[in-house]
């Protein structure tokens, strides 16, 4: 069974003059109820303050879980910040991080929500008000989970938030994919940034995840990989720039799932970018990403249990 982690509170009401699909996750979590007993749910805790203090600066966190967020920053966020949002910014970071200790134990997990990568330190950003990815690795890092991680992100938007709240921090790498003329107009520096021309298809873009990606998890060495799988690279996606097809996507999944297995890495993935008007469809891309991803990892745990 692959094991995915929800929380009820991940699928809030829309919210006003919001580019954002609210009720995605929603439909993530009807798709993947469908598969039956092929998926395994666990529900996280809320991401201990702490824990998120120790990522954002303590006045923003206050700001969000009192829904008290000043208006500048509700629209560098996209959307305001109510009580059912600021339930929502504690739980999913505790998605994620339960998602990368299931994935510890399991090979994968998935968390059904998260990929909030352009969070900062003292505001949300591009629809991101809490940066799961960075709260999640360094709690992991702190507790000495692992003493390596790193941060795979593919979303077709740089991860400036993660590369920028996880800069000179022990123990964390960060990897970024994404159109080079996309949203964030100013970049963060990551430790290994690859950015991409408009309309780069499939094939160009698989060759050069390749190309980048194999390399830099055999110089870093991590112990774990928390990705972040946007499926905003998709052609048709409107706030995309590359050219993706959705066979092209599934092929990005194998192809992470399999550096990662080749070397011993176990991942947890989180969701992402995704924009369009048709939810079911963008909801369907999500699914296909955690289902490619952990199927081929229960796939390469039959075949060790065969060979022992």
């Amino acid at each position: 069974m692959i094991a995915v982690v929800h929380h009820p509170d991940y699928v809030a009401p829309g919210q006003p003059r919001s580019g954002y699909q609210w009720n995605k996750n929603g439909a993530i979590r009807d798709l993947l109820r469908a598969e039956g007993d092929a998926i395994e749910w666990f529900e996280p805790p809320a991401m201990p303050r702490f824990w998120i203090e120790r990522t954002h600066d303590p006045d923003y966190v206050t700001e969000v879980i009192e829904a008290r967020v000043p208006p500048a920053k509700e629209r560098r966020i996209g959307f305001p910040v109510n009580e059912t949002v600021a339930r929502r910014a504690l739980v999913v970071p505790g998605g994620t991080y339960l998602a990368a200790r299931l994935a510890l134990d399991r090979g994968f997990a998935a968390n059904s929500a998260g990929g909030s990568h352009h969070a900062l330190a003292d505001t949300g950003a591009g629809y991101c008000v809490f940066n799961d990815l960075a709260i999640a690795a360094l709690r992991l890092t702190g507790e000495g989970v692992v003493d390596r991680l790193a941060i795979v992100d593919c979303d077709v938007h740089q991860g400036d938030g993660t590369a920028s709240l996880t800069a000179g921090r022990a123990g964390i790498a960060t990897y970024s994919i994404h159109a080079e003329r996309n949203f964030p107009a100013r970049k963060a520096r990551s430790t290994l940034d690859v950015p991409l021309a408009d309309g780069v298809d499939d094939d160009a873009y698989l060759t050069m995840l390749e190309q980048t990606l194999a390399p830099f998890l055999d110089a870093e060495q991590p112990q774990l990989i928390l990705y972040q799988a946007g499926v905003d690279p998709f052609a048709g996606d409107r706030l995309g720039r590359l050219a993706l097809t959705e066979a092209g996507l599934a092929r990005r999944e194998r192809l992470v799932a399999r550096l990662a297995i080749a070397r011993g890495i176990p991942l947890a993935s989180t969701v992402g970018g995704g924009y369009g008007d048709d939810v079911l469809a963008i909801a369907r891309r999500h699914v296909d990403a955690i289902l490619a991803l952990g199927n081929a990892f229960a796939r390469r745990h039959a075949d060790s249990i065969r060979v022992s």
